[in-house]
């Protein structure tokens, strides 16, 4: 690969401006390979030269740079829009990648002289007024069925004159354009009301259909009137349903971010009277390091391009260092407003977690790779935990102390690597010692027999279990080669060797998801090898009353036949096979007095 031409590079960088505006890097063949924005032309295009980049993929970016064209602009935010329209003309390679797959359902109100009003989700701006996008097709449903109940408008594919009413009309759900049994003044009436409810303008609806109300009751039209007090109650109704915030909280749009390895979701969410009238998520894909207010504002550009325009007023997670036009950004502490912002950043968390779940199903791998390389990420790992044991202590009154100890690889359950361990060395009820007994034994044969070490070991205990377990791998000398942490049984915090306070992570996360699960498999492992021993106890414990049969004989009659049941059905000589003749007589003498 040959190194750009530095001398014509340099010659480029000494003559830039330091106003704001967009940078294009182009490639050996003159092609648009990254397009960027700057509040300083000089200082950010400079920056990718005289310093090492701090990725790979800036490294090969930079060293395939041979030309850099500019273009200035007067404030930040033209620079963003300008930046947002040539990554759509060129798509280079090393730009983030607006990704859309997702089909949200608009409104359309058709540009006919009797507009249709449909749900749509390929809406042709060209032939339709749009309205939406919704957060769900039941909203959107249950908001048509409110319009058809108020006002009846036609519901055919293709309108002509002439017509007989069909059964739509029968049924009051449409007004019979077609037959001309209304005015084409009334239906387009009707019809701007319907788009003012639908920007979410329903007072402004009620306060008219109240006023026709009073003048219809004025002519003793009473009839009349009480249709109209049914649409108003009709729409007042859905409107309180609609409601998420104080109704006096008007023209507000909401944006929100959050991230994953690979990619940023940015919604939207446009509040008209308290009401959530558009919501829309954007997946961007991540591309060169793009700082999270990059994204969120390429996020912005996109929406504003897709809906026209933004309202003045808009609500944001964080106080962004770029200035936008006559925009006023407004980062909320508490109240009402608070709330649209966690709305929004659940609505966009929802997204996110669906998008990944989808393609979870399509690569179940990927799911595996992206909780482990998360779970790296929580225990601020060096390596991804692809190997990892977890032990457990068990015993009842400090007899029979036993331990248990699983494997999972890749994320899942490794069950021909479970070992169950009966403590050696350890007297009496000292989980401490138990643990550190049992560490060693395991690694010091792991490594005599050199098969591969984890990558990760979990202890089912606080800060005193996990540093007698530490002491083992300091006699190994492993400390350098197995990360080690705790769970502790009471909060299910997460804590690393010699740490007083525990790793912050988040309860409900993946991450801690996994570790619980692998401790809860370490428990049933553990207590089911327990329960398997004290029973064995129990029925070796009633052969010991049988006379001149003690504990070493009771324990090899039930390693030889397995059950008391099995012992009481074995021959006379089947049992002299084991323990003599004289004591097979006095033991068949025995349990046939039991019986």
């Amino acid at each position: 690969m040959t190194k750009p031409p530095k001398n014509k590079i340099h010659l480029i960088l000494s003559s830039l401006s330091t106003k704001p505006g967009v940078y294009r890097f182009l490639d050996e063949n003159d092609k648009v390979i990254y397009v960027g924005k700057a509040k300083n032309l000089k200082r950010r295009v400079s920056s990718y030269f005289n310093k090492s980049p701090d990725s790979a993929k800036l490294r090969v970016l930079v060293s395939k740079i041979r030309d850099i064209h500019t273009v200035i602009v007067d404030t930040e935010w033209e620079a963003l829009l300008l930046e947002n329209s040539l990554i759509k003309q060129y798509k280079p390679r090393y730009n983030i990648l607006l990704k859309d797959d997702k089909s949200y359902p608009w409104i359309a109100v058709s540009k006919e002289i009797f507009p249709k009003v449909y749900a749509t989700h390929n809406p042709n701006r060209s032939q339709n007024e749009v309205f939406g996008p919704y957060a769900s097709g039941k909203y959107m449903n249950t908001l048509l069925r409110m319009l058809f109940e108020l006002f009846p408008l036609r519901h055919c594919p293709h309108f002509r004159k002439g017509q007989r009413p069909c059964l739509q009309y029968q049924l009051k759900r449409c007004a019979a354009p077609c037959a001309e049994l209304i005015s084409q003044e009334k239906y387009q009436m009707n019809i701007h009301q319907i788009i003012e409810i639908l920007k979410g303008n329903s007072n402004l609806i009620i306060k008219q259909l109240h006023q026709e109300m009073l003048a219809s009751a004025d002519r003793w039209e009473f009839e009349k009137a009480q249709v109209l007090k049914e649409k108003i109650d009709i729409l007042t109704q859905f409107k309180g349903k609609s409601v998420v915030v104080n109704p006096e909280i008007t023209n507000l749009d909401v944006f929100s971010i959050v991230e994953d390895e690979q990619s940023a979701y940015v919604n939207f969410m446009r509040i008209v009277e308290g009401a959530v009238i558009q919501l829309y998520t954007i997946e961007i894909a991540h591309k060169l390091d793009k700082s999270q207010e990059d994204l969120l504002f390429f996020g912005m550009v996109e929406i504003l391009e897709r809906f026209g325009k933004l309202n003045k007023d808009i609500l944001l997670p964080f106080m962004p260092e770029t200035t936008a036009g006559d925009f006023t950004f407004i980062i909320p502490q508490r109240g009402d407003k608070k709330k649209l912002i966690d709305l929004s950043l659940r609505n966009a968390l929802t997204f996110m977690a669906e998008k990944n779940k989808r393609r979870d199903l399509v690569n179940p791998e990927r799911h595996s790779l992206r909780v482990l390389s998360n779970l790296q990420k929580d225990l601020q790992m060096n390596v991804l935990p692809t190997h990892i044991e977890c032990f457990d202590n068990s015993n009842t009154q400090g007899e029979e102390p036993v331990a248990a100890m699983v494997c999972f690889i890749n994320g899942k359950p490794a069950k021909k690597e479970y070992r169950h361990y009966n403590i050696k060395t350890v007297e009496g009820p000292d989980d401490f010692a138990s643990m550190e007994e049992v560490i060693y034994r395991r690694y010091q044969r792991l490594l005599e027999e050199q098969k591969p070490l984890p990558n990760l070991v979990v202890i089912d205990g606080g800060k005193g279990q996990l540093s007698a377990a530490y002491k083992s791998l300091q006699k190994l000398e492993l400390t350098d080669k197995i990360y080690m942490v705790g769970i502790a049984k009471r909060l299910e915090d997460i804590y690393r060797v010699g740490d007083a306070l525990p790793l912050f992570i988040d309860k409900k996360s993946e991450s801690q998801k996994l570790l619980q699960l692998i401790r809860d498999e370490v428990h049933r492992f553990g207590i089911t090898h327990h329960r398997q021993r004290r029973a064995k106890k129990s029925i070796a414990s009633k052969l010991d009353a049988a006379p001149g049969i003690g504990k070493v004989l009771s324990e090899k009659l039930l390693h030889e036949f397995k059950s008391v049941k099995r012992i009481e059905a074995a021959g006379e000589a089947e049992l002299a096979a084991v323990i003599g003749k004289s004591k097979a007589a006095a033991l068949k003498q025995w349990l046939l007095e039991r019986k």
